[in-house]
């Protein structure tokens, strides 16, 4: 059995994630009030999660190519240095245009944080890819729940720049811990394996239940960037959100996106399209009804919402998984983060446009809407038992 404490890989991968992450749980709640301090109300803050995901998608599938031929440890390590360099983009922006290339350069860093280290993982402990794939997982969202706490905790000790600094000092101390402590690892004739094949992923949108679920994820990413950009920005200046407010908001959802993933066992015995459901279903409730509400019953509620997204994630994820041959579990990875990053790249400017034309509340509101429509468009569709024999040809 693969122990945390004396594994030197499986420690360095996780204390090298916490750290990041912690940082990552700081500023993030930081970067829609400073783009509306440069920008104004009308910040376009919605862009924030579109910059962030343009390079994560691109470099997705490149990086994971190129690790399978040259290692996995350089890669990790440079995308610790880049999201170091992002934070000082960060620490050093006066005006929007930098905020936005600091993301640029986040989104490439974090690329391989969230691919390459479970790859990594999954490779060395085959016998234990669950157990160490999901002490991974949960080391990131711990780090993710911890920073806003952290960052309110020192909200009196500094100003919120500083806090990009902190960032950046964390960046490049899971860079060296990734240097001095991890196994590299490669695949060498597995390469050809991982390939993103747009025809396989044309085959799997092709059925009805695996485009519902495509349809879906898109969705969630959606909802993810919206967390992140456009319901904090609202949260500031709709509900007159402090900083510490702020920060205590995206630790309940951070604390609700970990909390999500005890639905996995219950989704391996009950089926995934239950799950699927119930999690659209939850959070269209939450994004659908929090505006109304008042502290603290708004942070409450979309914890909630959170909790809902984070169930439909494990549940969908899964539900690909299981619908592929073991041939393409490479490609209906990609598609998962292709179909994620299509919905955080445009879902968020565009639930932030129809705010700003429409009212205050209304993106949430049709958000809300699309999140129910395919929770029924799920629980219509059929099931997808044969569709391996379909697929793996």
């Amino acid at each position: 059995m693969v122990s945390l404490f004396q594994d030197r890989t499986m420690l360095a991968l996780n204390l090298a994630v916490f750290l990041i992450m912690l940082g990552v749980g700081m500023i993030v709640p930081l970067l829609p009030q400073k783009l509306i301090t440069l920008e104004g109300p009308e910040a376009p803050v919605g862009y924030v999660a579109s910059f962030f995901a343009l390079s994560f998608i691109l470099l997705q599938v490149p990086v994971g190519n190129l690790s399978d031929r040259l290692g996995f440890k350089i890669f990790l390590a440079a995308g610790y240095l880049l999201c170091a360099l992002a934070g000082l983009l960060f620490y050093l922006a006066h005006s929007a245009g930098l905020i936005f290339l600091g993301r640029l350069v986040q989104g490439a860093g974090e690329a391989p944080l969230w691919a390459l280290a479970p790859a990594l993982l999954s490779i060395k402990y085959p016998l234990e890819r669950g157990r160490v794939m999901g002490i991974y997982n949960a080391v990131f969202h711990l780090g993710l729940t911890a920073g806003p706490l952290l960052g309110v905790a020192l909200a009196g000790v500094w100003n919120g720049n500083q806090a990009f600094l902190f960032y950046a000092a964390v960046c490049l101390a899971g860079a060296l811990v990734i240097l001095l402590g991890v196994d590299d690892v490669r695949t060498g004739k597995l390469a050809a394996r991982q390939d993103l094949r747009f025809s396989s992923i044309l085959a799997l949108a092709a059925r009805r239940d695996t485009l519902a679920a495509l349809l879906g994820i898109t969705l969630y990413g959606t909802g993810y960037g919206i967390f992140l950009t456009v319901l904090p920005a609202h949260l500031i200046t709709v509900k007159g959100f402090s900083a510490t407010n702020v920060g205590v908001f995206f630790a309940l959802f951070y604390s609700a996106i970990s909390f999500s993933q005890l639905s996995g066992p219950l989704s391996d015995r009950f089926g995934r399209r239950m799950f699927m459901v119930a999690g659209l279903v939850t959070a269209a409730a939450g994004l659908g009804s929090f505006s109304a509400l008042g502290q603290p019953l708004v942070s409450v509620v979309l914890a909630l919402a959170g909790l809902g997204l984070g169930v439909f994630f494990l549940s969908s994820l899964a539900f690909l998984n299981e619908a592929v041959p073991d041939s393409l579990k490479g490609t209906i990875s990609g598609a998962y983060y292709l179909f994620w990053g299509f919905g955080m790249f445009f879902g968020p400017v565009l639930v932030d446009r129809l705010g700003k034309l429409a009212g205050e509340s209304t993106g949430f509101y049709i958000f809300s809407l699309a999140l129910l429509l395919e929770a029924a468009l799920l629980a219509a569709v059929s099931g997808n038992k044969s569709i391996q024999a379909g697929i793996g040809r």
